[in-house]
């Protein structure tokens, strides 16, 4: 059985319990390669089940880890996110130096990626922004060039990548976007684009400032931004519309 989305990798459930990934494209190869190297010394950093890949086949690349179990977070409660802060306060106490002994990439990584990504924002984005919003839209970048790229981050966490049983959270999926970056980031969804109540009990698991509230705001509004390009990359003006129309409700 394949599972469905999947930017990155395609993925496929094995024999009931194995999760089997292939890069869609070559430069994902080595982001495969590096989580099979990390996950197993960030696993035992963490209080929630995450995929522990090893490699099956190196040519064609195939990586397989044990499936997590859960369902993605549909309805979103208080106790599911204390889970959650908890999770993150525990993944971005991971100590960069150790990390980077694993494989993991350096700040001036991250760094390169934000200002690729700036560039073909400001080419192929603020441009179909309506004018009423174009201020906004340009602030919003501005803001996060000023971002610190100094903690080991998930990268993207949604509800996709958070599993749960009942309220029971089990387990956080997805590691492809790991990365040295802003702890914020991680906060993103979980404070701004989920109920309240299951917000405040991050917030409160976690101990988040101010400064990191206002951050996390600022990366939630960028989030659709990246739809925008996948879907011209891949050539699905569909995506992109749903990622246009995603920009302009978090700026409104």
């Amino acid at each position: 059985m394949e599972f469905s989305g999947g930017w990155d990798s395609r993925a496929t459930l094995v024999d009931g319990q194995w999760v089997e990934r292939r890069p869609r494209r070559p430069e994902v190869e080595a982001q495969l390669l590096r989580e099979t190297v990390l996950m197993p010394w960030l696993a035992t950093r963490v209080p929630l089940a995450v995929p522990i890949p090893e490699v099956v086949t190196a040519s064609p690349l195939v990586v397989r880890h044990l499936l997590v179990p859960g369902e993605p977070l549909e309805t979103p409660v208080a106790e599911q996110g204390r889970s959650l802060g908890e999770f993150l306060h525990a993944l971005h106490a991971c100590p960069v130096a150790k990390a980077a002994g694993f494989g993991f990439p350096g700040a001036d990584r991250t760094l390169r990626a934000r200002a690729a990504d700036d560039r073909r924002f400001r080419a192929e984005v603020i441009p179909l922004v309506p004018q009423a919003y174009r201020a906004r839209a340009l602030a919003v970048l501005d803001a996060v060039r000023e971002f610190p790229a100094d903690t080991v981050v998930h990268g993207d966490i949604g509800p996709e990548h958070v599993l749960a049983e009942g309220a029971r959270v089990t387990g956080v999926i997805d590691f492809g976007d790991v990365h040295l970056g802003d702890e914020a980031i991680d906060l993103a969804w979980a404070l701004f684009g989920t109920p309240a109540a299951f917000a405040d009990a991050v917030a409160q698991a976690y101990g988040v400032t101010d400064a990191v509230r206002a951050r996390a705001q600022v990366w939630h509004r960028l989030g659709p931004w990246h739809q925008v390009l996948y879907g011209a990359d891949i050539g699905d003006p569909v995506v992109a519309k749903e990622g246009l129309a995603g920009v302009i409700e978090r700026l409104s």
